[in-house]
């Protein structure tokens, strides 16, 4: 047992495992790991006893024919090798850990490393706030510069002073509207809302005078 060691052994199912998934199941990865751990305990025995119930105990296996097959597919496979079997219920079987060479160790390493070349160029990062409960992103207030241009392309002749007058009162309404409902898309929000906004002299001013009117009603 000296010439390698549970990772080495672990490295080795896992490579087996990807090149036989239609063979394996959760059980035969369980018995596999406890007969590494119980080995170790027992400091590397080169060949040592693997009790029956103890290992059925271990890894919540209450069938017999279960723990059988498990078992016989892990001798099979080449992963361990009896002994010496068990007489009765009451001895166990005399096993030794094989070194599975059978594998192709690149096969997993390889195919690992193109599906995080795929994860890699395949994500996107969002920088949305994401509401934990939900898991929905977390609706944001635009600034007043985005909700005015967006607002006079959908009517460009909107008096900029109500427009101007609606948005802080959304804002200091904790971002809800007048049926105190909060707003969860200002876009359609501001979609209703813009036939109701009266028409304004400010849509033939200058840019000036525009700036003028937004810090005055500001002050409103």
């Amino acid at each position: 047992m000296a010439e390698f060691n549970s990772y080495e052994l672990s490295r080795n199912w896992f490579d087996w495992c990807f090149e036989n998934p239609e063979k394996i199941n959760a059980n035969h990865t369980a018995m596999y790991f406890f007969i590494i751990e119980h080995c170790n305990r027992l400091g590397w025995k080169e060949k040592f006893g693997l009790p029956m119930e103890m290992t059925k105990d271990a890894l919540g296996i209450s069938n017999y024919r279960t723990y059988s097959k498990t078992f016989n597919d892990l001798v099979e496979w080449g992963f361990i090798k009896v002994i010496e079997k068990s007489k009765n219920q009451y001895s166990a079987n005399i096993i030794a850990i094989v070194k599975n060479t059978k594998a192709n160790t690149k096969a997993l390493s390889k195919a690992t490393q193109m599906h995080d070349q795929k994860q890699s160029t395949g994500i996107v990062c969002i920088d949305k706030p994401i509401n934990l409960l939900t898991n929905k992103p977390i609706n944001t207030i635009p600034s007043f510069d985005e909700f005015l241009k967006y607002a006079l392309e959908k009517k460009p002749k909107v008096s900029q002073i109500d427009l101007k007058l609606k948005y802080d009162s959304w804002v200091a309404n904790d971002w809800k509207n007048g049926n105190d409902k909060k707003i969860t898309n200002w876009k359609t929000a501001l979609l209703n809302t813009l036939p109701y906004i009266k028409d304004g002299l400010n849509s033939d001013l200058s840019y000036a005078d525009r700036e003028e009117l937004m810090r005055n009603a500001g002050r409103m």
